[in-house]
């Protein structure tokens, strides 16, 4: 029985991901994958160039989805099914071309960490991502940007005869078609997954790809690389190279040993097999094979403290048992970016799998002997030969072009062939597949100028090539403010700011067109240090657009459009008014909100830090008594805690001064719940 590719439909408790912020996403939040390698670390020197290699300045031409709550219904998820006679694979064209579930039928065992609920969180470049699964990460440090968004599907024909389903898209921050090819061959206890990124473009344009395996998290679980050294990355941003597998005399390489999360990047020496596996107690679990160019290989853990058991509770439901992920990527780390020649490509395969070795030996104290054992498991089980001839008589068919369309994605690509010409083979990026978002864009394609009533706010289009027909277009509102935001992206900001000045002044003082050019001059003055005039043009902004949202009918695509950036914008105007003392104002803002915007955990905490800065600790207080949570809040993000520990400082202190003495009593008396300890590192 060769693959079969099949639809189904799952029932599964889902929070919806909601409406992507209205707002330009001009920056991509605090990076807590930025780092700080010690003097003492010696990187070696492709590690280190790749390192500070095309970091984004921000997230642009992406969305930023924030949009989802916490409230789980059940709903009907579109899914593709692979099969043969040994292994199932269940596929989420809709969210990343996620693998839901891995089964083997011989033992009835799920390879993968299976997911009850689909929880979208704030982890991906973008916001919205889920756990669980094997995700496909394309684009820059962190989870894709298309992790909750849909990929063009297709079955295609296989190298053994069958079938294959393929799944690609057009990766907006690096402006790179990438496809990824999946297939069973007849009596394999293997996926076989065929990876191709091209550069279509003349240029040398950075890449990134890791491929993210979740998997079940016991006691007894053990993460198996060939590996004797690790770039170790916890959230105090540091890199070291440690041994493996003992840390401070601790086996890091099961991960329910450590307290923090952390990311263990394994050394896989140049010509050994590049290959993960996680195993349980009884030697049994899933292993990871590739090619060699896909060299990276990592484990992340949770950890057993308090904030991984409260993340991982986050990303699921109650009873749910946890997990960790072991990857593989491109590079030695995650913190780096890749260069790929204009005209280029990098594709490679990978197998996923069940792997049984011997338990003893697995959990034995002689590492070498474990991961040995492991290694002489793989090669009886898929010899690495196999992997390359596996290799080889795939990339024939790589260009195949699909047989039946099975899901449709965005229609980003088709506006870039439309603008370029590309031919890409086996990839079509189909011009029915333009939609609204790409109209306005085709229509500057095709006439040399945007419609005159958009798209503001709407979809941005950044690349140097837009760039260009912006500046040759006339100039309006419109193109004055995403010329704005292809120079931003750029990073000339000078330029910027006067295309958004420019906006305004051709925008003519109407509410509908100022708003958006005064959001993104305020973000300028923040970003330029000068937080007082920033906080007035977030104030400004939001005034504007506060004004032309009660001017529309309550109802109808406009008036919910606005009613959406008002949020969104107070999101950014009150922490920036509290940061120059204007708490009043800040309150005042928060009132013009609807009680649905107001009720949301993002703008209790806010209240909470509005009533703190007049002075009135306890009602602060009584806002996180009476319970809140912010769906969004980000990997990394401390404001949970820091604010929870000022305002405990300040009912212990009175209207004395913050004392060190005071501030230790304020721990003691005021233990941060549960609920809201989402710390990542040590404190």
């Amino acid at each position: 029985m060769a693959t079969s590719v099949r639809r189904t439909t799952l029932s599964l408790p889902a929070a919806p991901v909601g409406p992507d912020n209205p707002l330009p996403a001009l920056r991509g939040g605090r990076d807590p994958h930025r780092v700080e390698t010690p003097q003492d670390t010696a990187l070696p020197g492709d590690m280190a160039r790749q390192i500070g290699y095309e970091p984004l300045r921000s997230i642009l031409p992406a969305p930023l989805r924030d949009g989802y709550g916490r409230t789980r219904r059940t709903a009907d998820v579109d899914a593709l099914v692979l099969e043969n006679d040994r292994l199932r694979a269940t596929v989420l064209p809709g969210l990343g071309g996620r693998v839901h579930s891995l089964h083997h039928k011989p033992t009835g065992r799920e390879l993968l960490y299976r997911n009850p609920v689909l929880q979208p969180a704030a982890f991906a470049l973008n916001g919205a991502w889920f756990s669980g699964g094997i995700e496909w990460n394309i684009g820059a440090t962190g989870h894709t940007t298309l992790s909750c968004a849909p990929l063009h599907a297709a079955r295609v024909p296989a190298p053994d005869g069958g079938e294959m389903l393929r799944l690609w898209e057009w990766e907006r921050l690096r402006d790179l078609p990438f496809q990824v090819d999946l297939w069973l061959p007849e009596g394999s206890d293997f996926l076989y997954v065929g990876v191709r990124i091209r550069n279509p473009h003349h240029r040398t344009v950075p890449v990134y790809w890791w491929s993210n395996i979740a998997v079940p998290e016991g006691e007894r679980t053990r993460v198996l690389a060939p590996a004797d050294e690790a770039w170790h990355f916890g959230y105090e941003r540091t890199l070291r190279r440690v041994p493996v597998p003992v840390v401070h005399g601790v086996d890091r390489t099961y991960p329910l040993r450590s307290e923090f999360p952390a990311d263990y990047f394994y050394e896989v020496p140049d010509g050994a097999r590049r290959w993960i596996a996680s195993l349980d107690g009884e030697g049994r679990g899933l292993v990871q094979t590739s090619t060699d160019t896909l060299r990276g290989r990592k484990l992340f853990l949770w950890g057993a403290g308090r904030a991984g058991r409260r993340w991982q509770e986050w990303l699921t439901e109650p009873g749910t048992g946890g997990y960790a992920e072991i990857q593989a990527g491109l590079a030695r780390t995650q913190l780096e970016h890749v260069p790929l020649d204009a005209g280029g490509e990098f594709a490679w395969l990978e197998a996923y799998g069940p792997l049984a070795a011997d338990a003893a030996t697995v959990h034995g104290d002689d590492w070498g002997a474990a991961r040995g054992e492991v290694g002489d498991r793989l090669e009886a089980a898929l010899p690495r030969a196999a992997v390359d001839a596996a290799y080889a008589a795939w990339r024939p068919y790589a260009d195949q072009e699909p047989k039946e369309t099975l899901a449709t994605g965005s229609g980003w690509g088709a506006l870039e062939v439309a603008r370029a010409g590309l031919d890409l083979p086996g990839t079509p990026f189909d011009a029915a597949t333009l939609g609204a978002a790409q109209r306005p864009w085709l229509t500057l394609l095709e006439t040399g100028d945007l419609p005159p009533d958009g798209p503001l706010p709407g979809p941005a289009l950044v690349s140097p090539a837009w760039r260009d027909l912006l500046e040759s277009a006339l100039p309006g509102p419109a193109t004055d403010y995403h010329l704005g935001l292809a120079q931003w992206h750029a990073g000339d900001r000078a330029q910027a700011v006067r295309s958004w000045e420019r906006a305004l002044a051709t925008g003519g003082g109407r509410l509908s067109l100022d708003a958006l050019p005064l959001y993104c001059l305020a973000v300028a003055e923040a970003e330029a240090g000068d937080a007082v005039r920033a906080a007035d043009r977030y104030a400004e902004a939001f005034g504007c657009a506060a004004r032309f949202a009660g001017t529309l009918a309550p109802e109808g695509a406009s008036a919910r459009t606005w009613w959406a950036v008002l949020p969104a914008l107070a999101r950014e105007a009150v922490p920036a008014l509290l940061a120059v003392g204007r708490a009043d104002e800040a309150c005042d803002l928060l009132a013009h909100l609807r009680q649905d915007d107001l009720a949301d955990g993002r703008f209790r905490l806010l209240l909470a830090q509005v009533l703190l800065a007049q002075d009135q600790p306890a009602a602060a207080r009584a806002v996180f008594d009476a319970g809140f949570e912010i769906a969004d809040l980000r990997e990394g993000d401390e404001t949970l805690s820091d604010t929870w520990y000022t305002i405990a400082e300040r009912l212990v202190a009175g209207p004395g001064p913050v004392t060190e003495a005071v501030r230790a009593r304020a721990r003691a008396e005021h233990p941060l719940p549960q609920r809201y300890e989402f710390r990542m590192r040590p404190v």
